[in-house]
């Protein structure tokens, strides 16, 4: 399956997940705040795990940190 992840294709995954399965995956930090958008509309972490990111899909993932 290909996907579009931040700009860039990726083949990396077999089949269909979730959203919660390919943030996991892409071992950005247990916890880490993250904002998503899946094929263009912007999710709700509480969506995360119902959201399936399918063959074709278009991923944004932002980790938001916080500085001064």
């Amino acid at each position: 399956m290909t996907i579009t992840l931040n700009g860039t294709p990726n083949s990396d995954y077999a089949a269909p997940l979730s959203v919660a399965e390919l943030i996991e995956s892409l071992d950005i930090g247990a916890g880490a705040p993250v904002l998503v958008e899946l094929d263009g509309t912007a999710l709700r972490p509480r969506d995360y795990g119902e959201s399936t990111v399918g063959e074709g899909a278009v991923v944004e993932i932002i980790r938001v940190a916080a500085g001064g």
